[in-house]
């Protein structure tokens, strides 16, 4: 009884010295593993380590295949939108000729028919000059000359000197003076040559769509109207012609009022960039640069701002004399480059 005894207390001894003895050595590999994990992840970080990165780095390293998708097909598809801005107009103008002038001449008062084909006709000669002009000229870049410039970063893309005001293209691959944005809708970059002429394209198409809209409202009720007795029983005997007619005065009013809150928007929100002294990139890295100095309890002031109408005055350029004396030109289509100073700080 007692061999028994014993015999069971010394198996049990060694179950139990086991069992200690599997424990260690699995805390010694759990120990084992969270140090080769750690280690790894300090390999990592100093391999990777950067002070200047941040989310906004990150993100836009996770989206940089999808930059170089949309750079390529807006590259590609700005003759098509060019095209399609084209086609788009020149159905209007086509619609206003051939369904509203003749309306025009034949129930308005010979004053209001002066009125009508004056501004009809000064309008649309601003809109095809101006949209022109911003496609045929160069934004501006920089000049490659390195003597040429003082004081000046570098563009790390270009790998050439980068002035203030200076920004790097990545559909036209070339840094572009005092960049604004890259439009499509011209394939071409906005810049310090052409900012004028694009926001100049803006605010005129805005009105000629205004203008067509006011004007055709009453005909887009009477053709809407009679649209919507297509579909009655008898249905109603109207002609090809005729028919044609309301759907061309129904497309007319609505695009032109499309054009008119979409476009008028943006218009809007340039002008108030003007007003401020800045460009669409400068805002987003104003805007920082604003929240950076409010933490520190410091004030913002943008370097590049003259005031609101000194501001204007040297976006249109009636500052800068011409053959002279100081010419406001803006309601004119003339071809005038932009003051130089604007690249200077305001001191």
């Amino acid at each position: 009884m007692r061999s028994r005894q014993r015999m069971f207390a010394a198996v049990m001894r060694l179950l139990l010295k086991c069992l200690r003895l599997g424990r260690r050595r699995r805390f010694k590999l759990v120990r084992q593993v969270e140090r080769l994990w750690h280690y790894g992840h300090l390999c990592l970080r100093s391999l990777l380590y950067n002070s200047f990165t941040n989310g906004d780095v990150v993100l836009d390293s996770l989206f940089e295949p999808v930059y170089w998708l949309v750079d390529h097909v807006t590259r590609w598809f700005g003759v098509v939108f060019v095209a399609l801005v084209i086609g788009l107009t020149s159905s209007i103008v086509a619609i206003v000729y051939i369904c509203l002038l003749p309306l025009i001449l034949q129930t308005y008062t010979p004053a209001w028919i002066c009125w009508h084909l004056a501004y009809g006709h000064w309008n649309l000669i601003m809109i095809v000059f101006h949209y022109y002009m911003a496609i045929t000229t160069s934004p501006g870049h920089p000049p490659q000359a390195k003597n040429d410039l003082t004081g000046v970063s570098i563009c790390r893309k270009c790998i050439a000197p980068k002035p203030a005001r200076t920004h790097h293209c990545s559909i036209c691959n070339r840094c572009v003076l005092k960049m604004d944005h890259h439009c499509p809708w011209l394939n071409n970059c906005v810049g310090h040559y052409n900012h004028r002429y694009f926001f100049s394209f803006c605010f005129f198409m805005t009105m000629g769509c205004i203008y067509c809209s006011i004007s055709g409202w009453e005909m887009f009720r009477d053709a809407y109207a009679a649209i919507e007795t297509y579909y009655q029983t008898p249905p109603p005997t109207f002609s090809f012609r005729q028919r044609a007619f309301h759907k061309s005065v129904v497309y007319l009013w609505v695009l032109c009022s499309s054009v008119a809150l979409a476009l008028g928007a943006l218009t809007l929100w340039h002008a108030a960039l003007i007003t401020r002294g800045e460009t669409s990139i400068e805002r987003h890295i104003n805007r920082k640069e604003r929240q950076r100095l409010q933490k520190k309890g410091k004030v913002f002031r943008n370097p590049y701002s003259y005031g609101s109408w000194d501001n204007w005055k040297v976006f249109l350029g009636v500052d800068v004399p011409r053959c002279g004396r100081r010419g406001h030109h803006w309601p004119c289509p003339v071809t005038r480059w932009p003051a130089q100073h604007t690249f200077a700080k305001r001191i």
